[in-house]
């Protein structure tokens, strides 16, 4: 099937560039556009893409609030949202994972890089790097104890086997399924398994959010 793609940001030269690249991909389509981000709240609820590249800023609307709408959107129940930024200068790399959003590219992404995280995301896999999963850490170590950790937090991952509370728990660390098949002496598509499996129970949309509700209930603490 064609994974459909909108393309947001402001700048109509970067729309282009993306577009070209996306162009010359099999099975990849941009079926829309928008240069701001009520515009492309409009265009996803008319074309309902698969991804969603956002830029963060923005007029009128801003990218994360442009996100949180459509991650939030009942009718847009499958649409993911990849956020564009710079990491180096972006300080918003943890308010757009909780605003939704599936991960992050930045602008200088190289094509093939670009066309493998579309068909990730739009597989239900999330973007998150062990460099941006630190960041998120930092984060979390700068701000006081998980409201939801203690009683509430266990009480939330009580539906999970023990061992998919680990695979979670090494999630939140940085570690890739590969990694979490090697240190765990378990099947890559084991440990993918039982991802997918905690992201169900968790009624969480993907990884990324995964990572979060790991911090936010306790089960990893930053530096622990």
């Amino acid at each position: 099937m064609t994974i459909k793609v909108l393309l947001a940001d402001d700048q109509a030269l970067v729309r282009a560039g993306f577009t070209s690249l996306l162009a010359r991909a099999e099975g990849i389509e941009v079926v829309g556009e928008a240069g701001t981000g009520d515009e492309a709240v409009r265009t996803a609820r008319a074309l309902r893409p698969d991804v969603v590249l956002m830029d963060i800023r923005m007029p009128v609307m801003d990218g994360l609030a442009a996100t949180r709408t459509i991650v939030a959107d009942p009718d847009l129940p499958d649409c993911r949202v990849i956020v564009l930024t710079t990491f180096e200068t972006d300080e918003y790399v943890f308010a757009a994972l909780r605003a939704g959003a599936s991960g992050f590219l930045t602008k200088e992404t190289e094509p093939d890089d670009l066309r493998q995280a579309v068909r990730s995301v739009a597989a239900g896999d999330a973007l998150l790097s062990p460099s941006v999963t630190r960041r998120v850490i930092e984060q979390f170590a700068h701000r006081p104890e998980p409201a939801a950790a203690g009683r509430d937090g266990a009480a939330r991952l009580a539906v999970l086997t023990a061992r998919e509370r680990e695979v979670t728990r090494l999630i939140a660390t940085g570690l890739s399924n590969d990694e979490i098949a090697a240190q765990l002496f378990i099947s890559p598509l084991t440990a993918k398994t039982h991802v997918t499996r905690a992201i169900a129970k968790l009624d969480v949309r993907d990884r990324a959010q995964l990572v979060i509700l790991a911090y936010e209930t306790g089960l990893v603490r930053p530096g622990g």
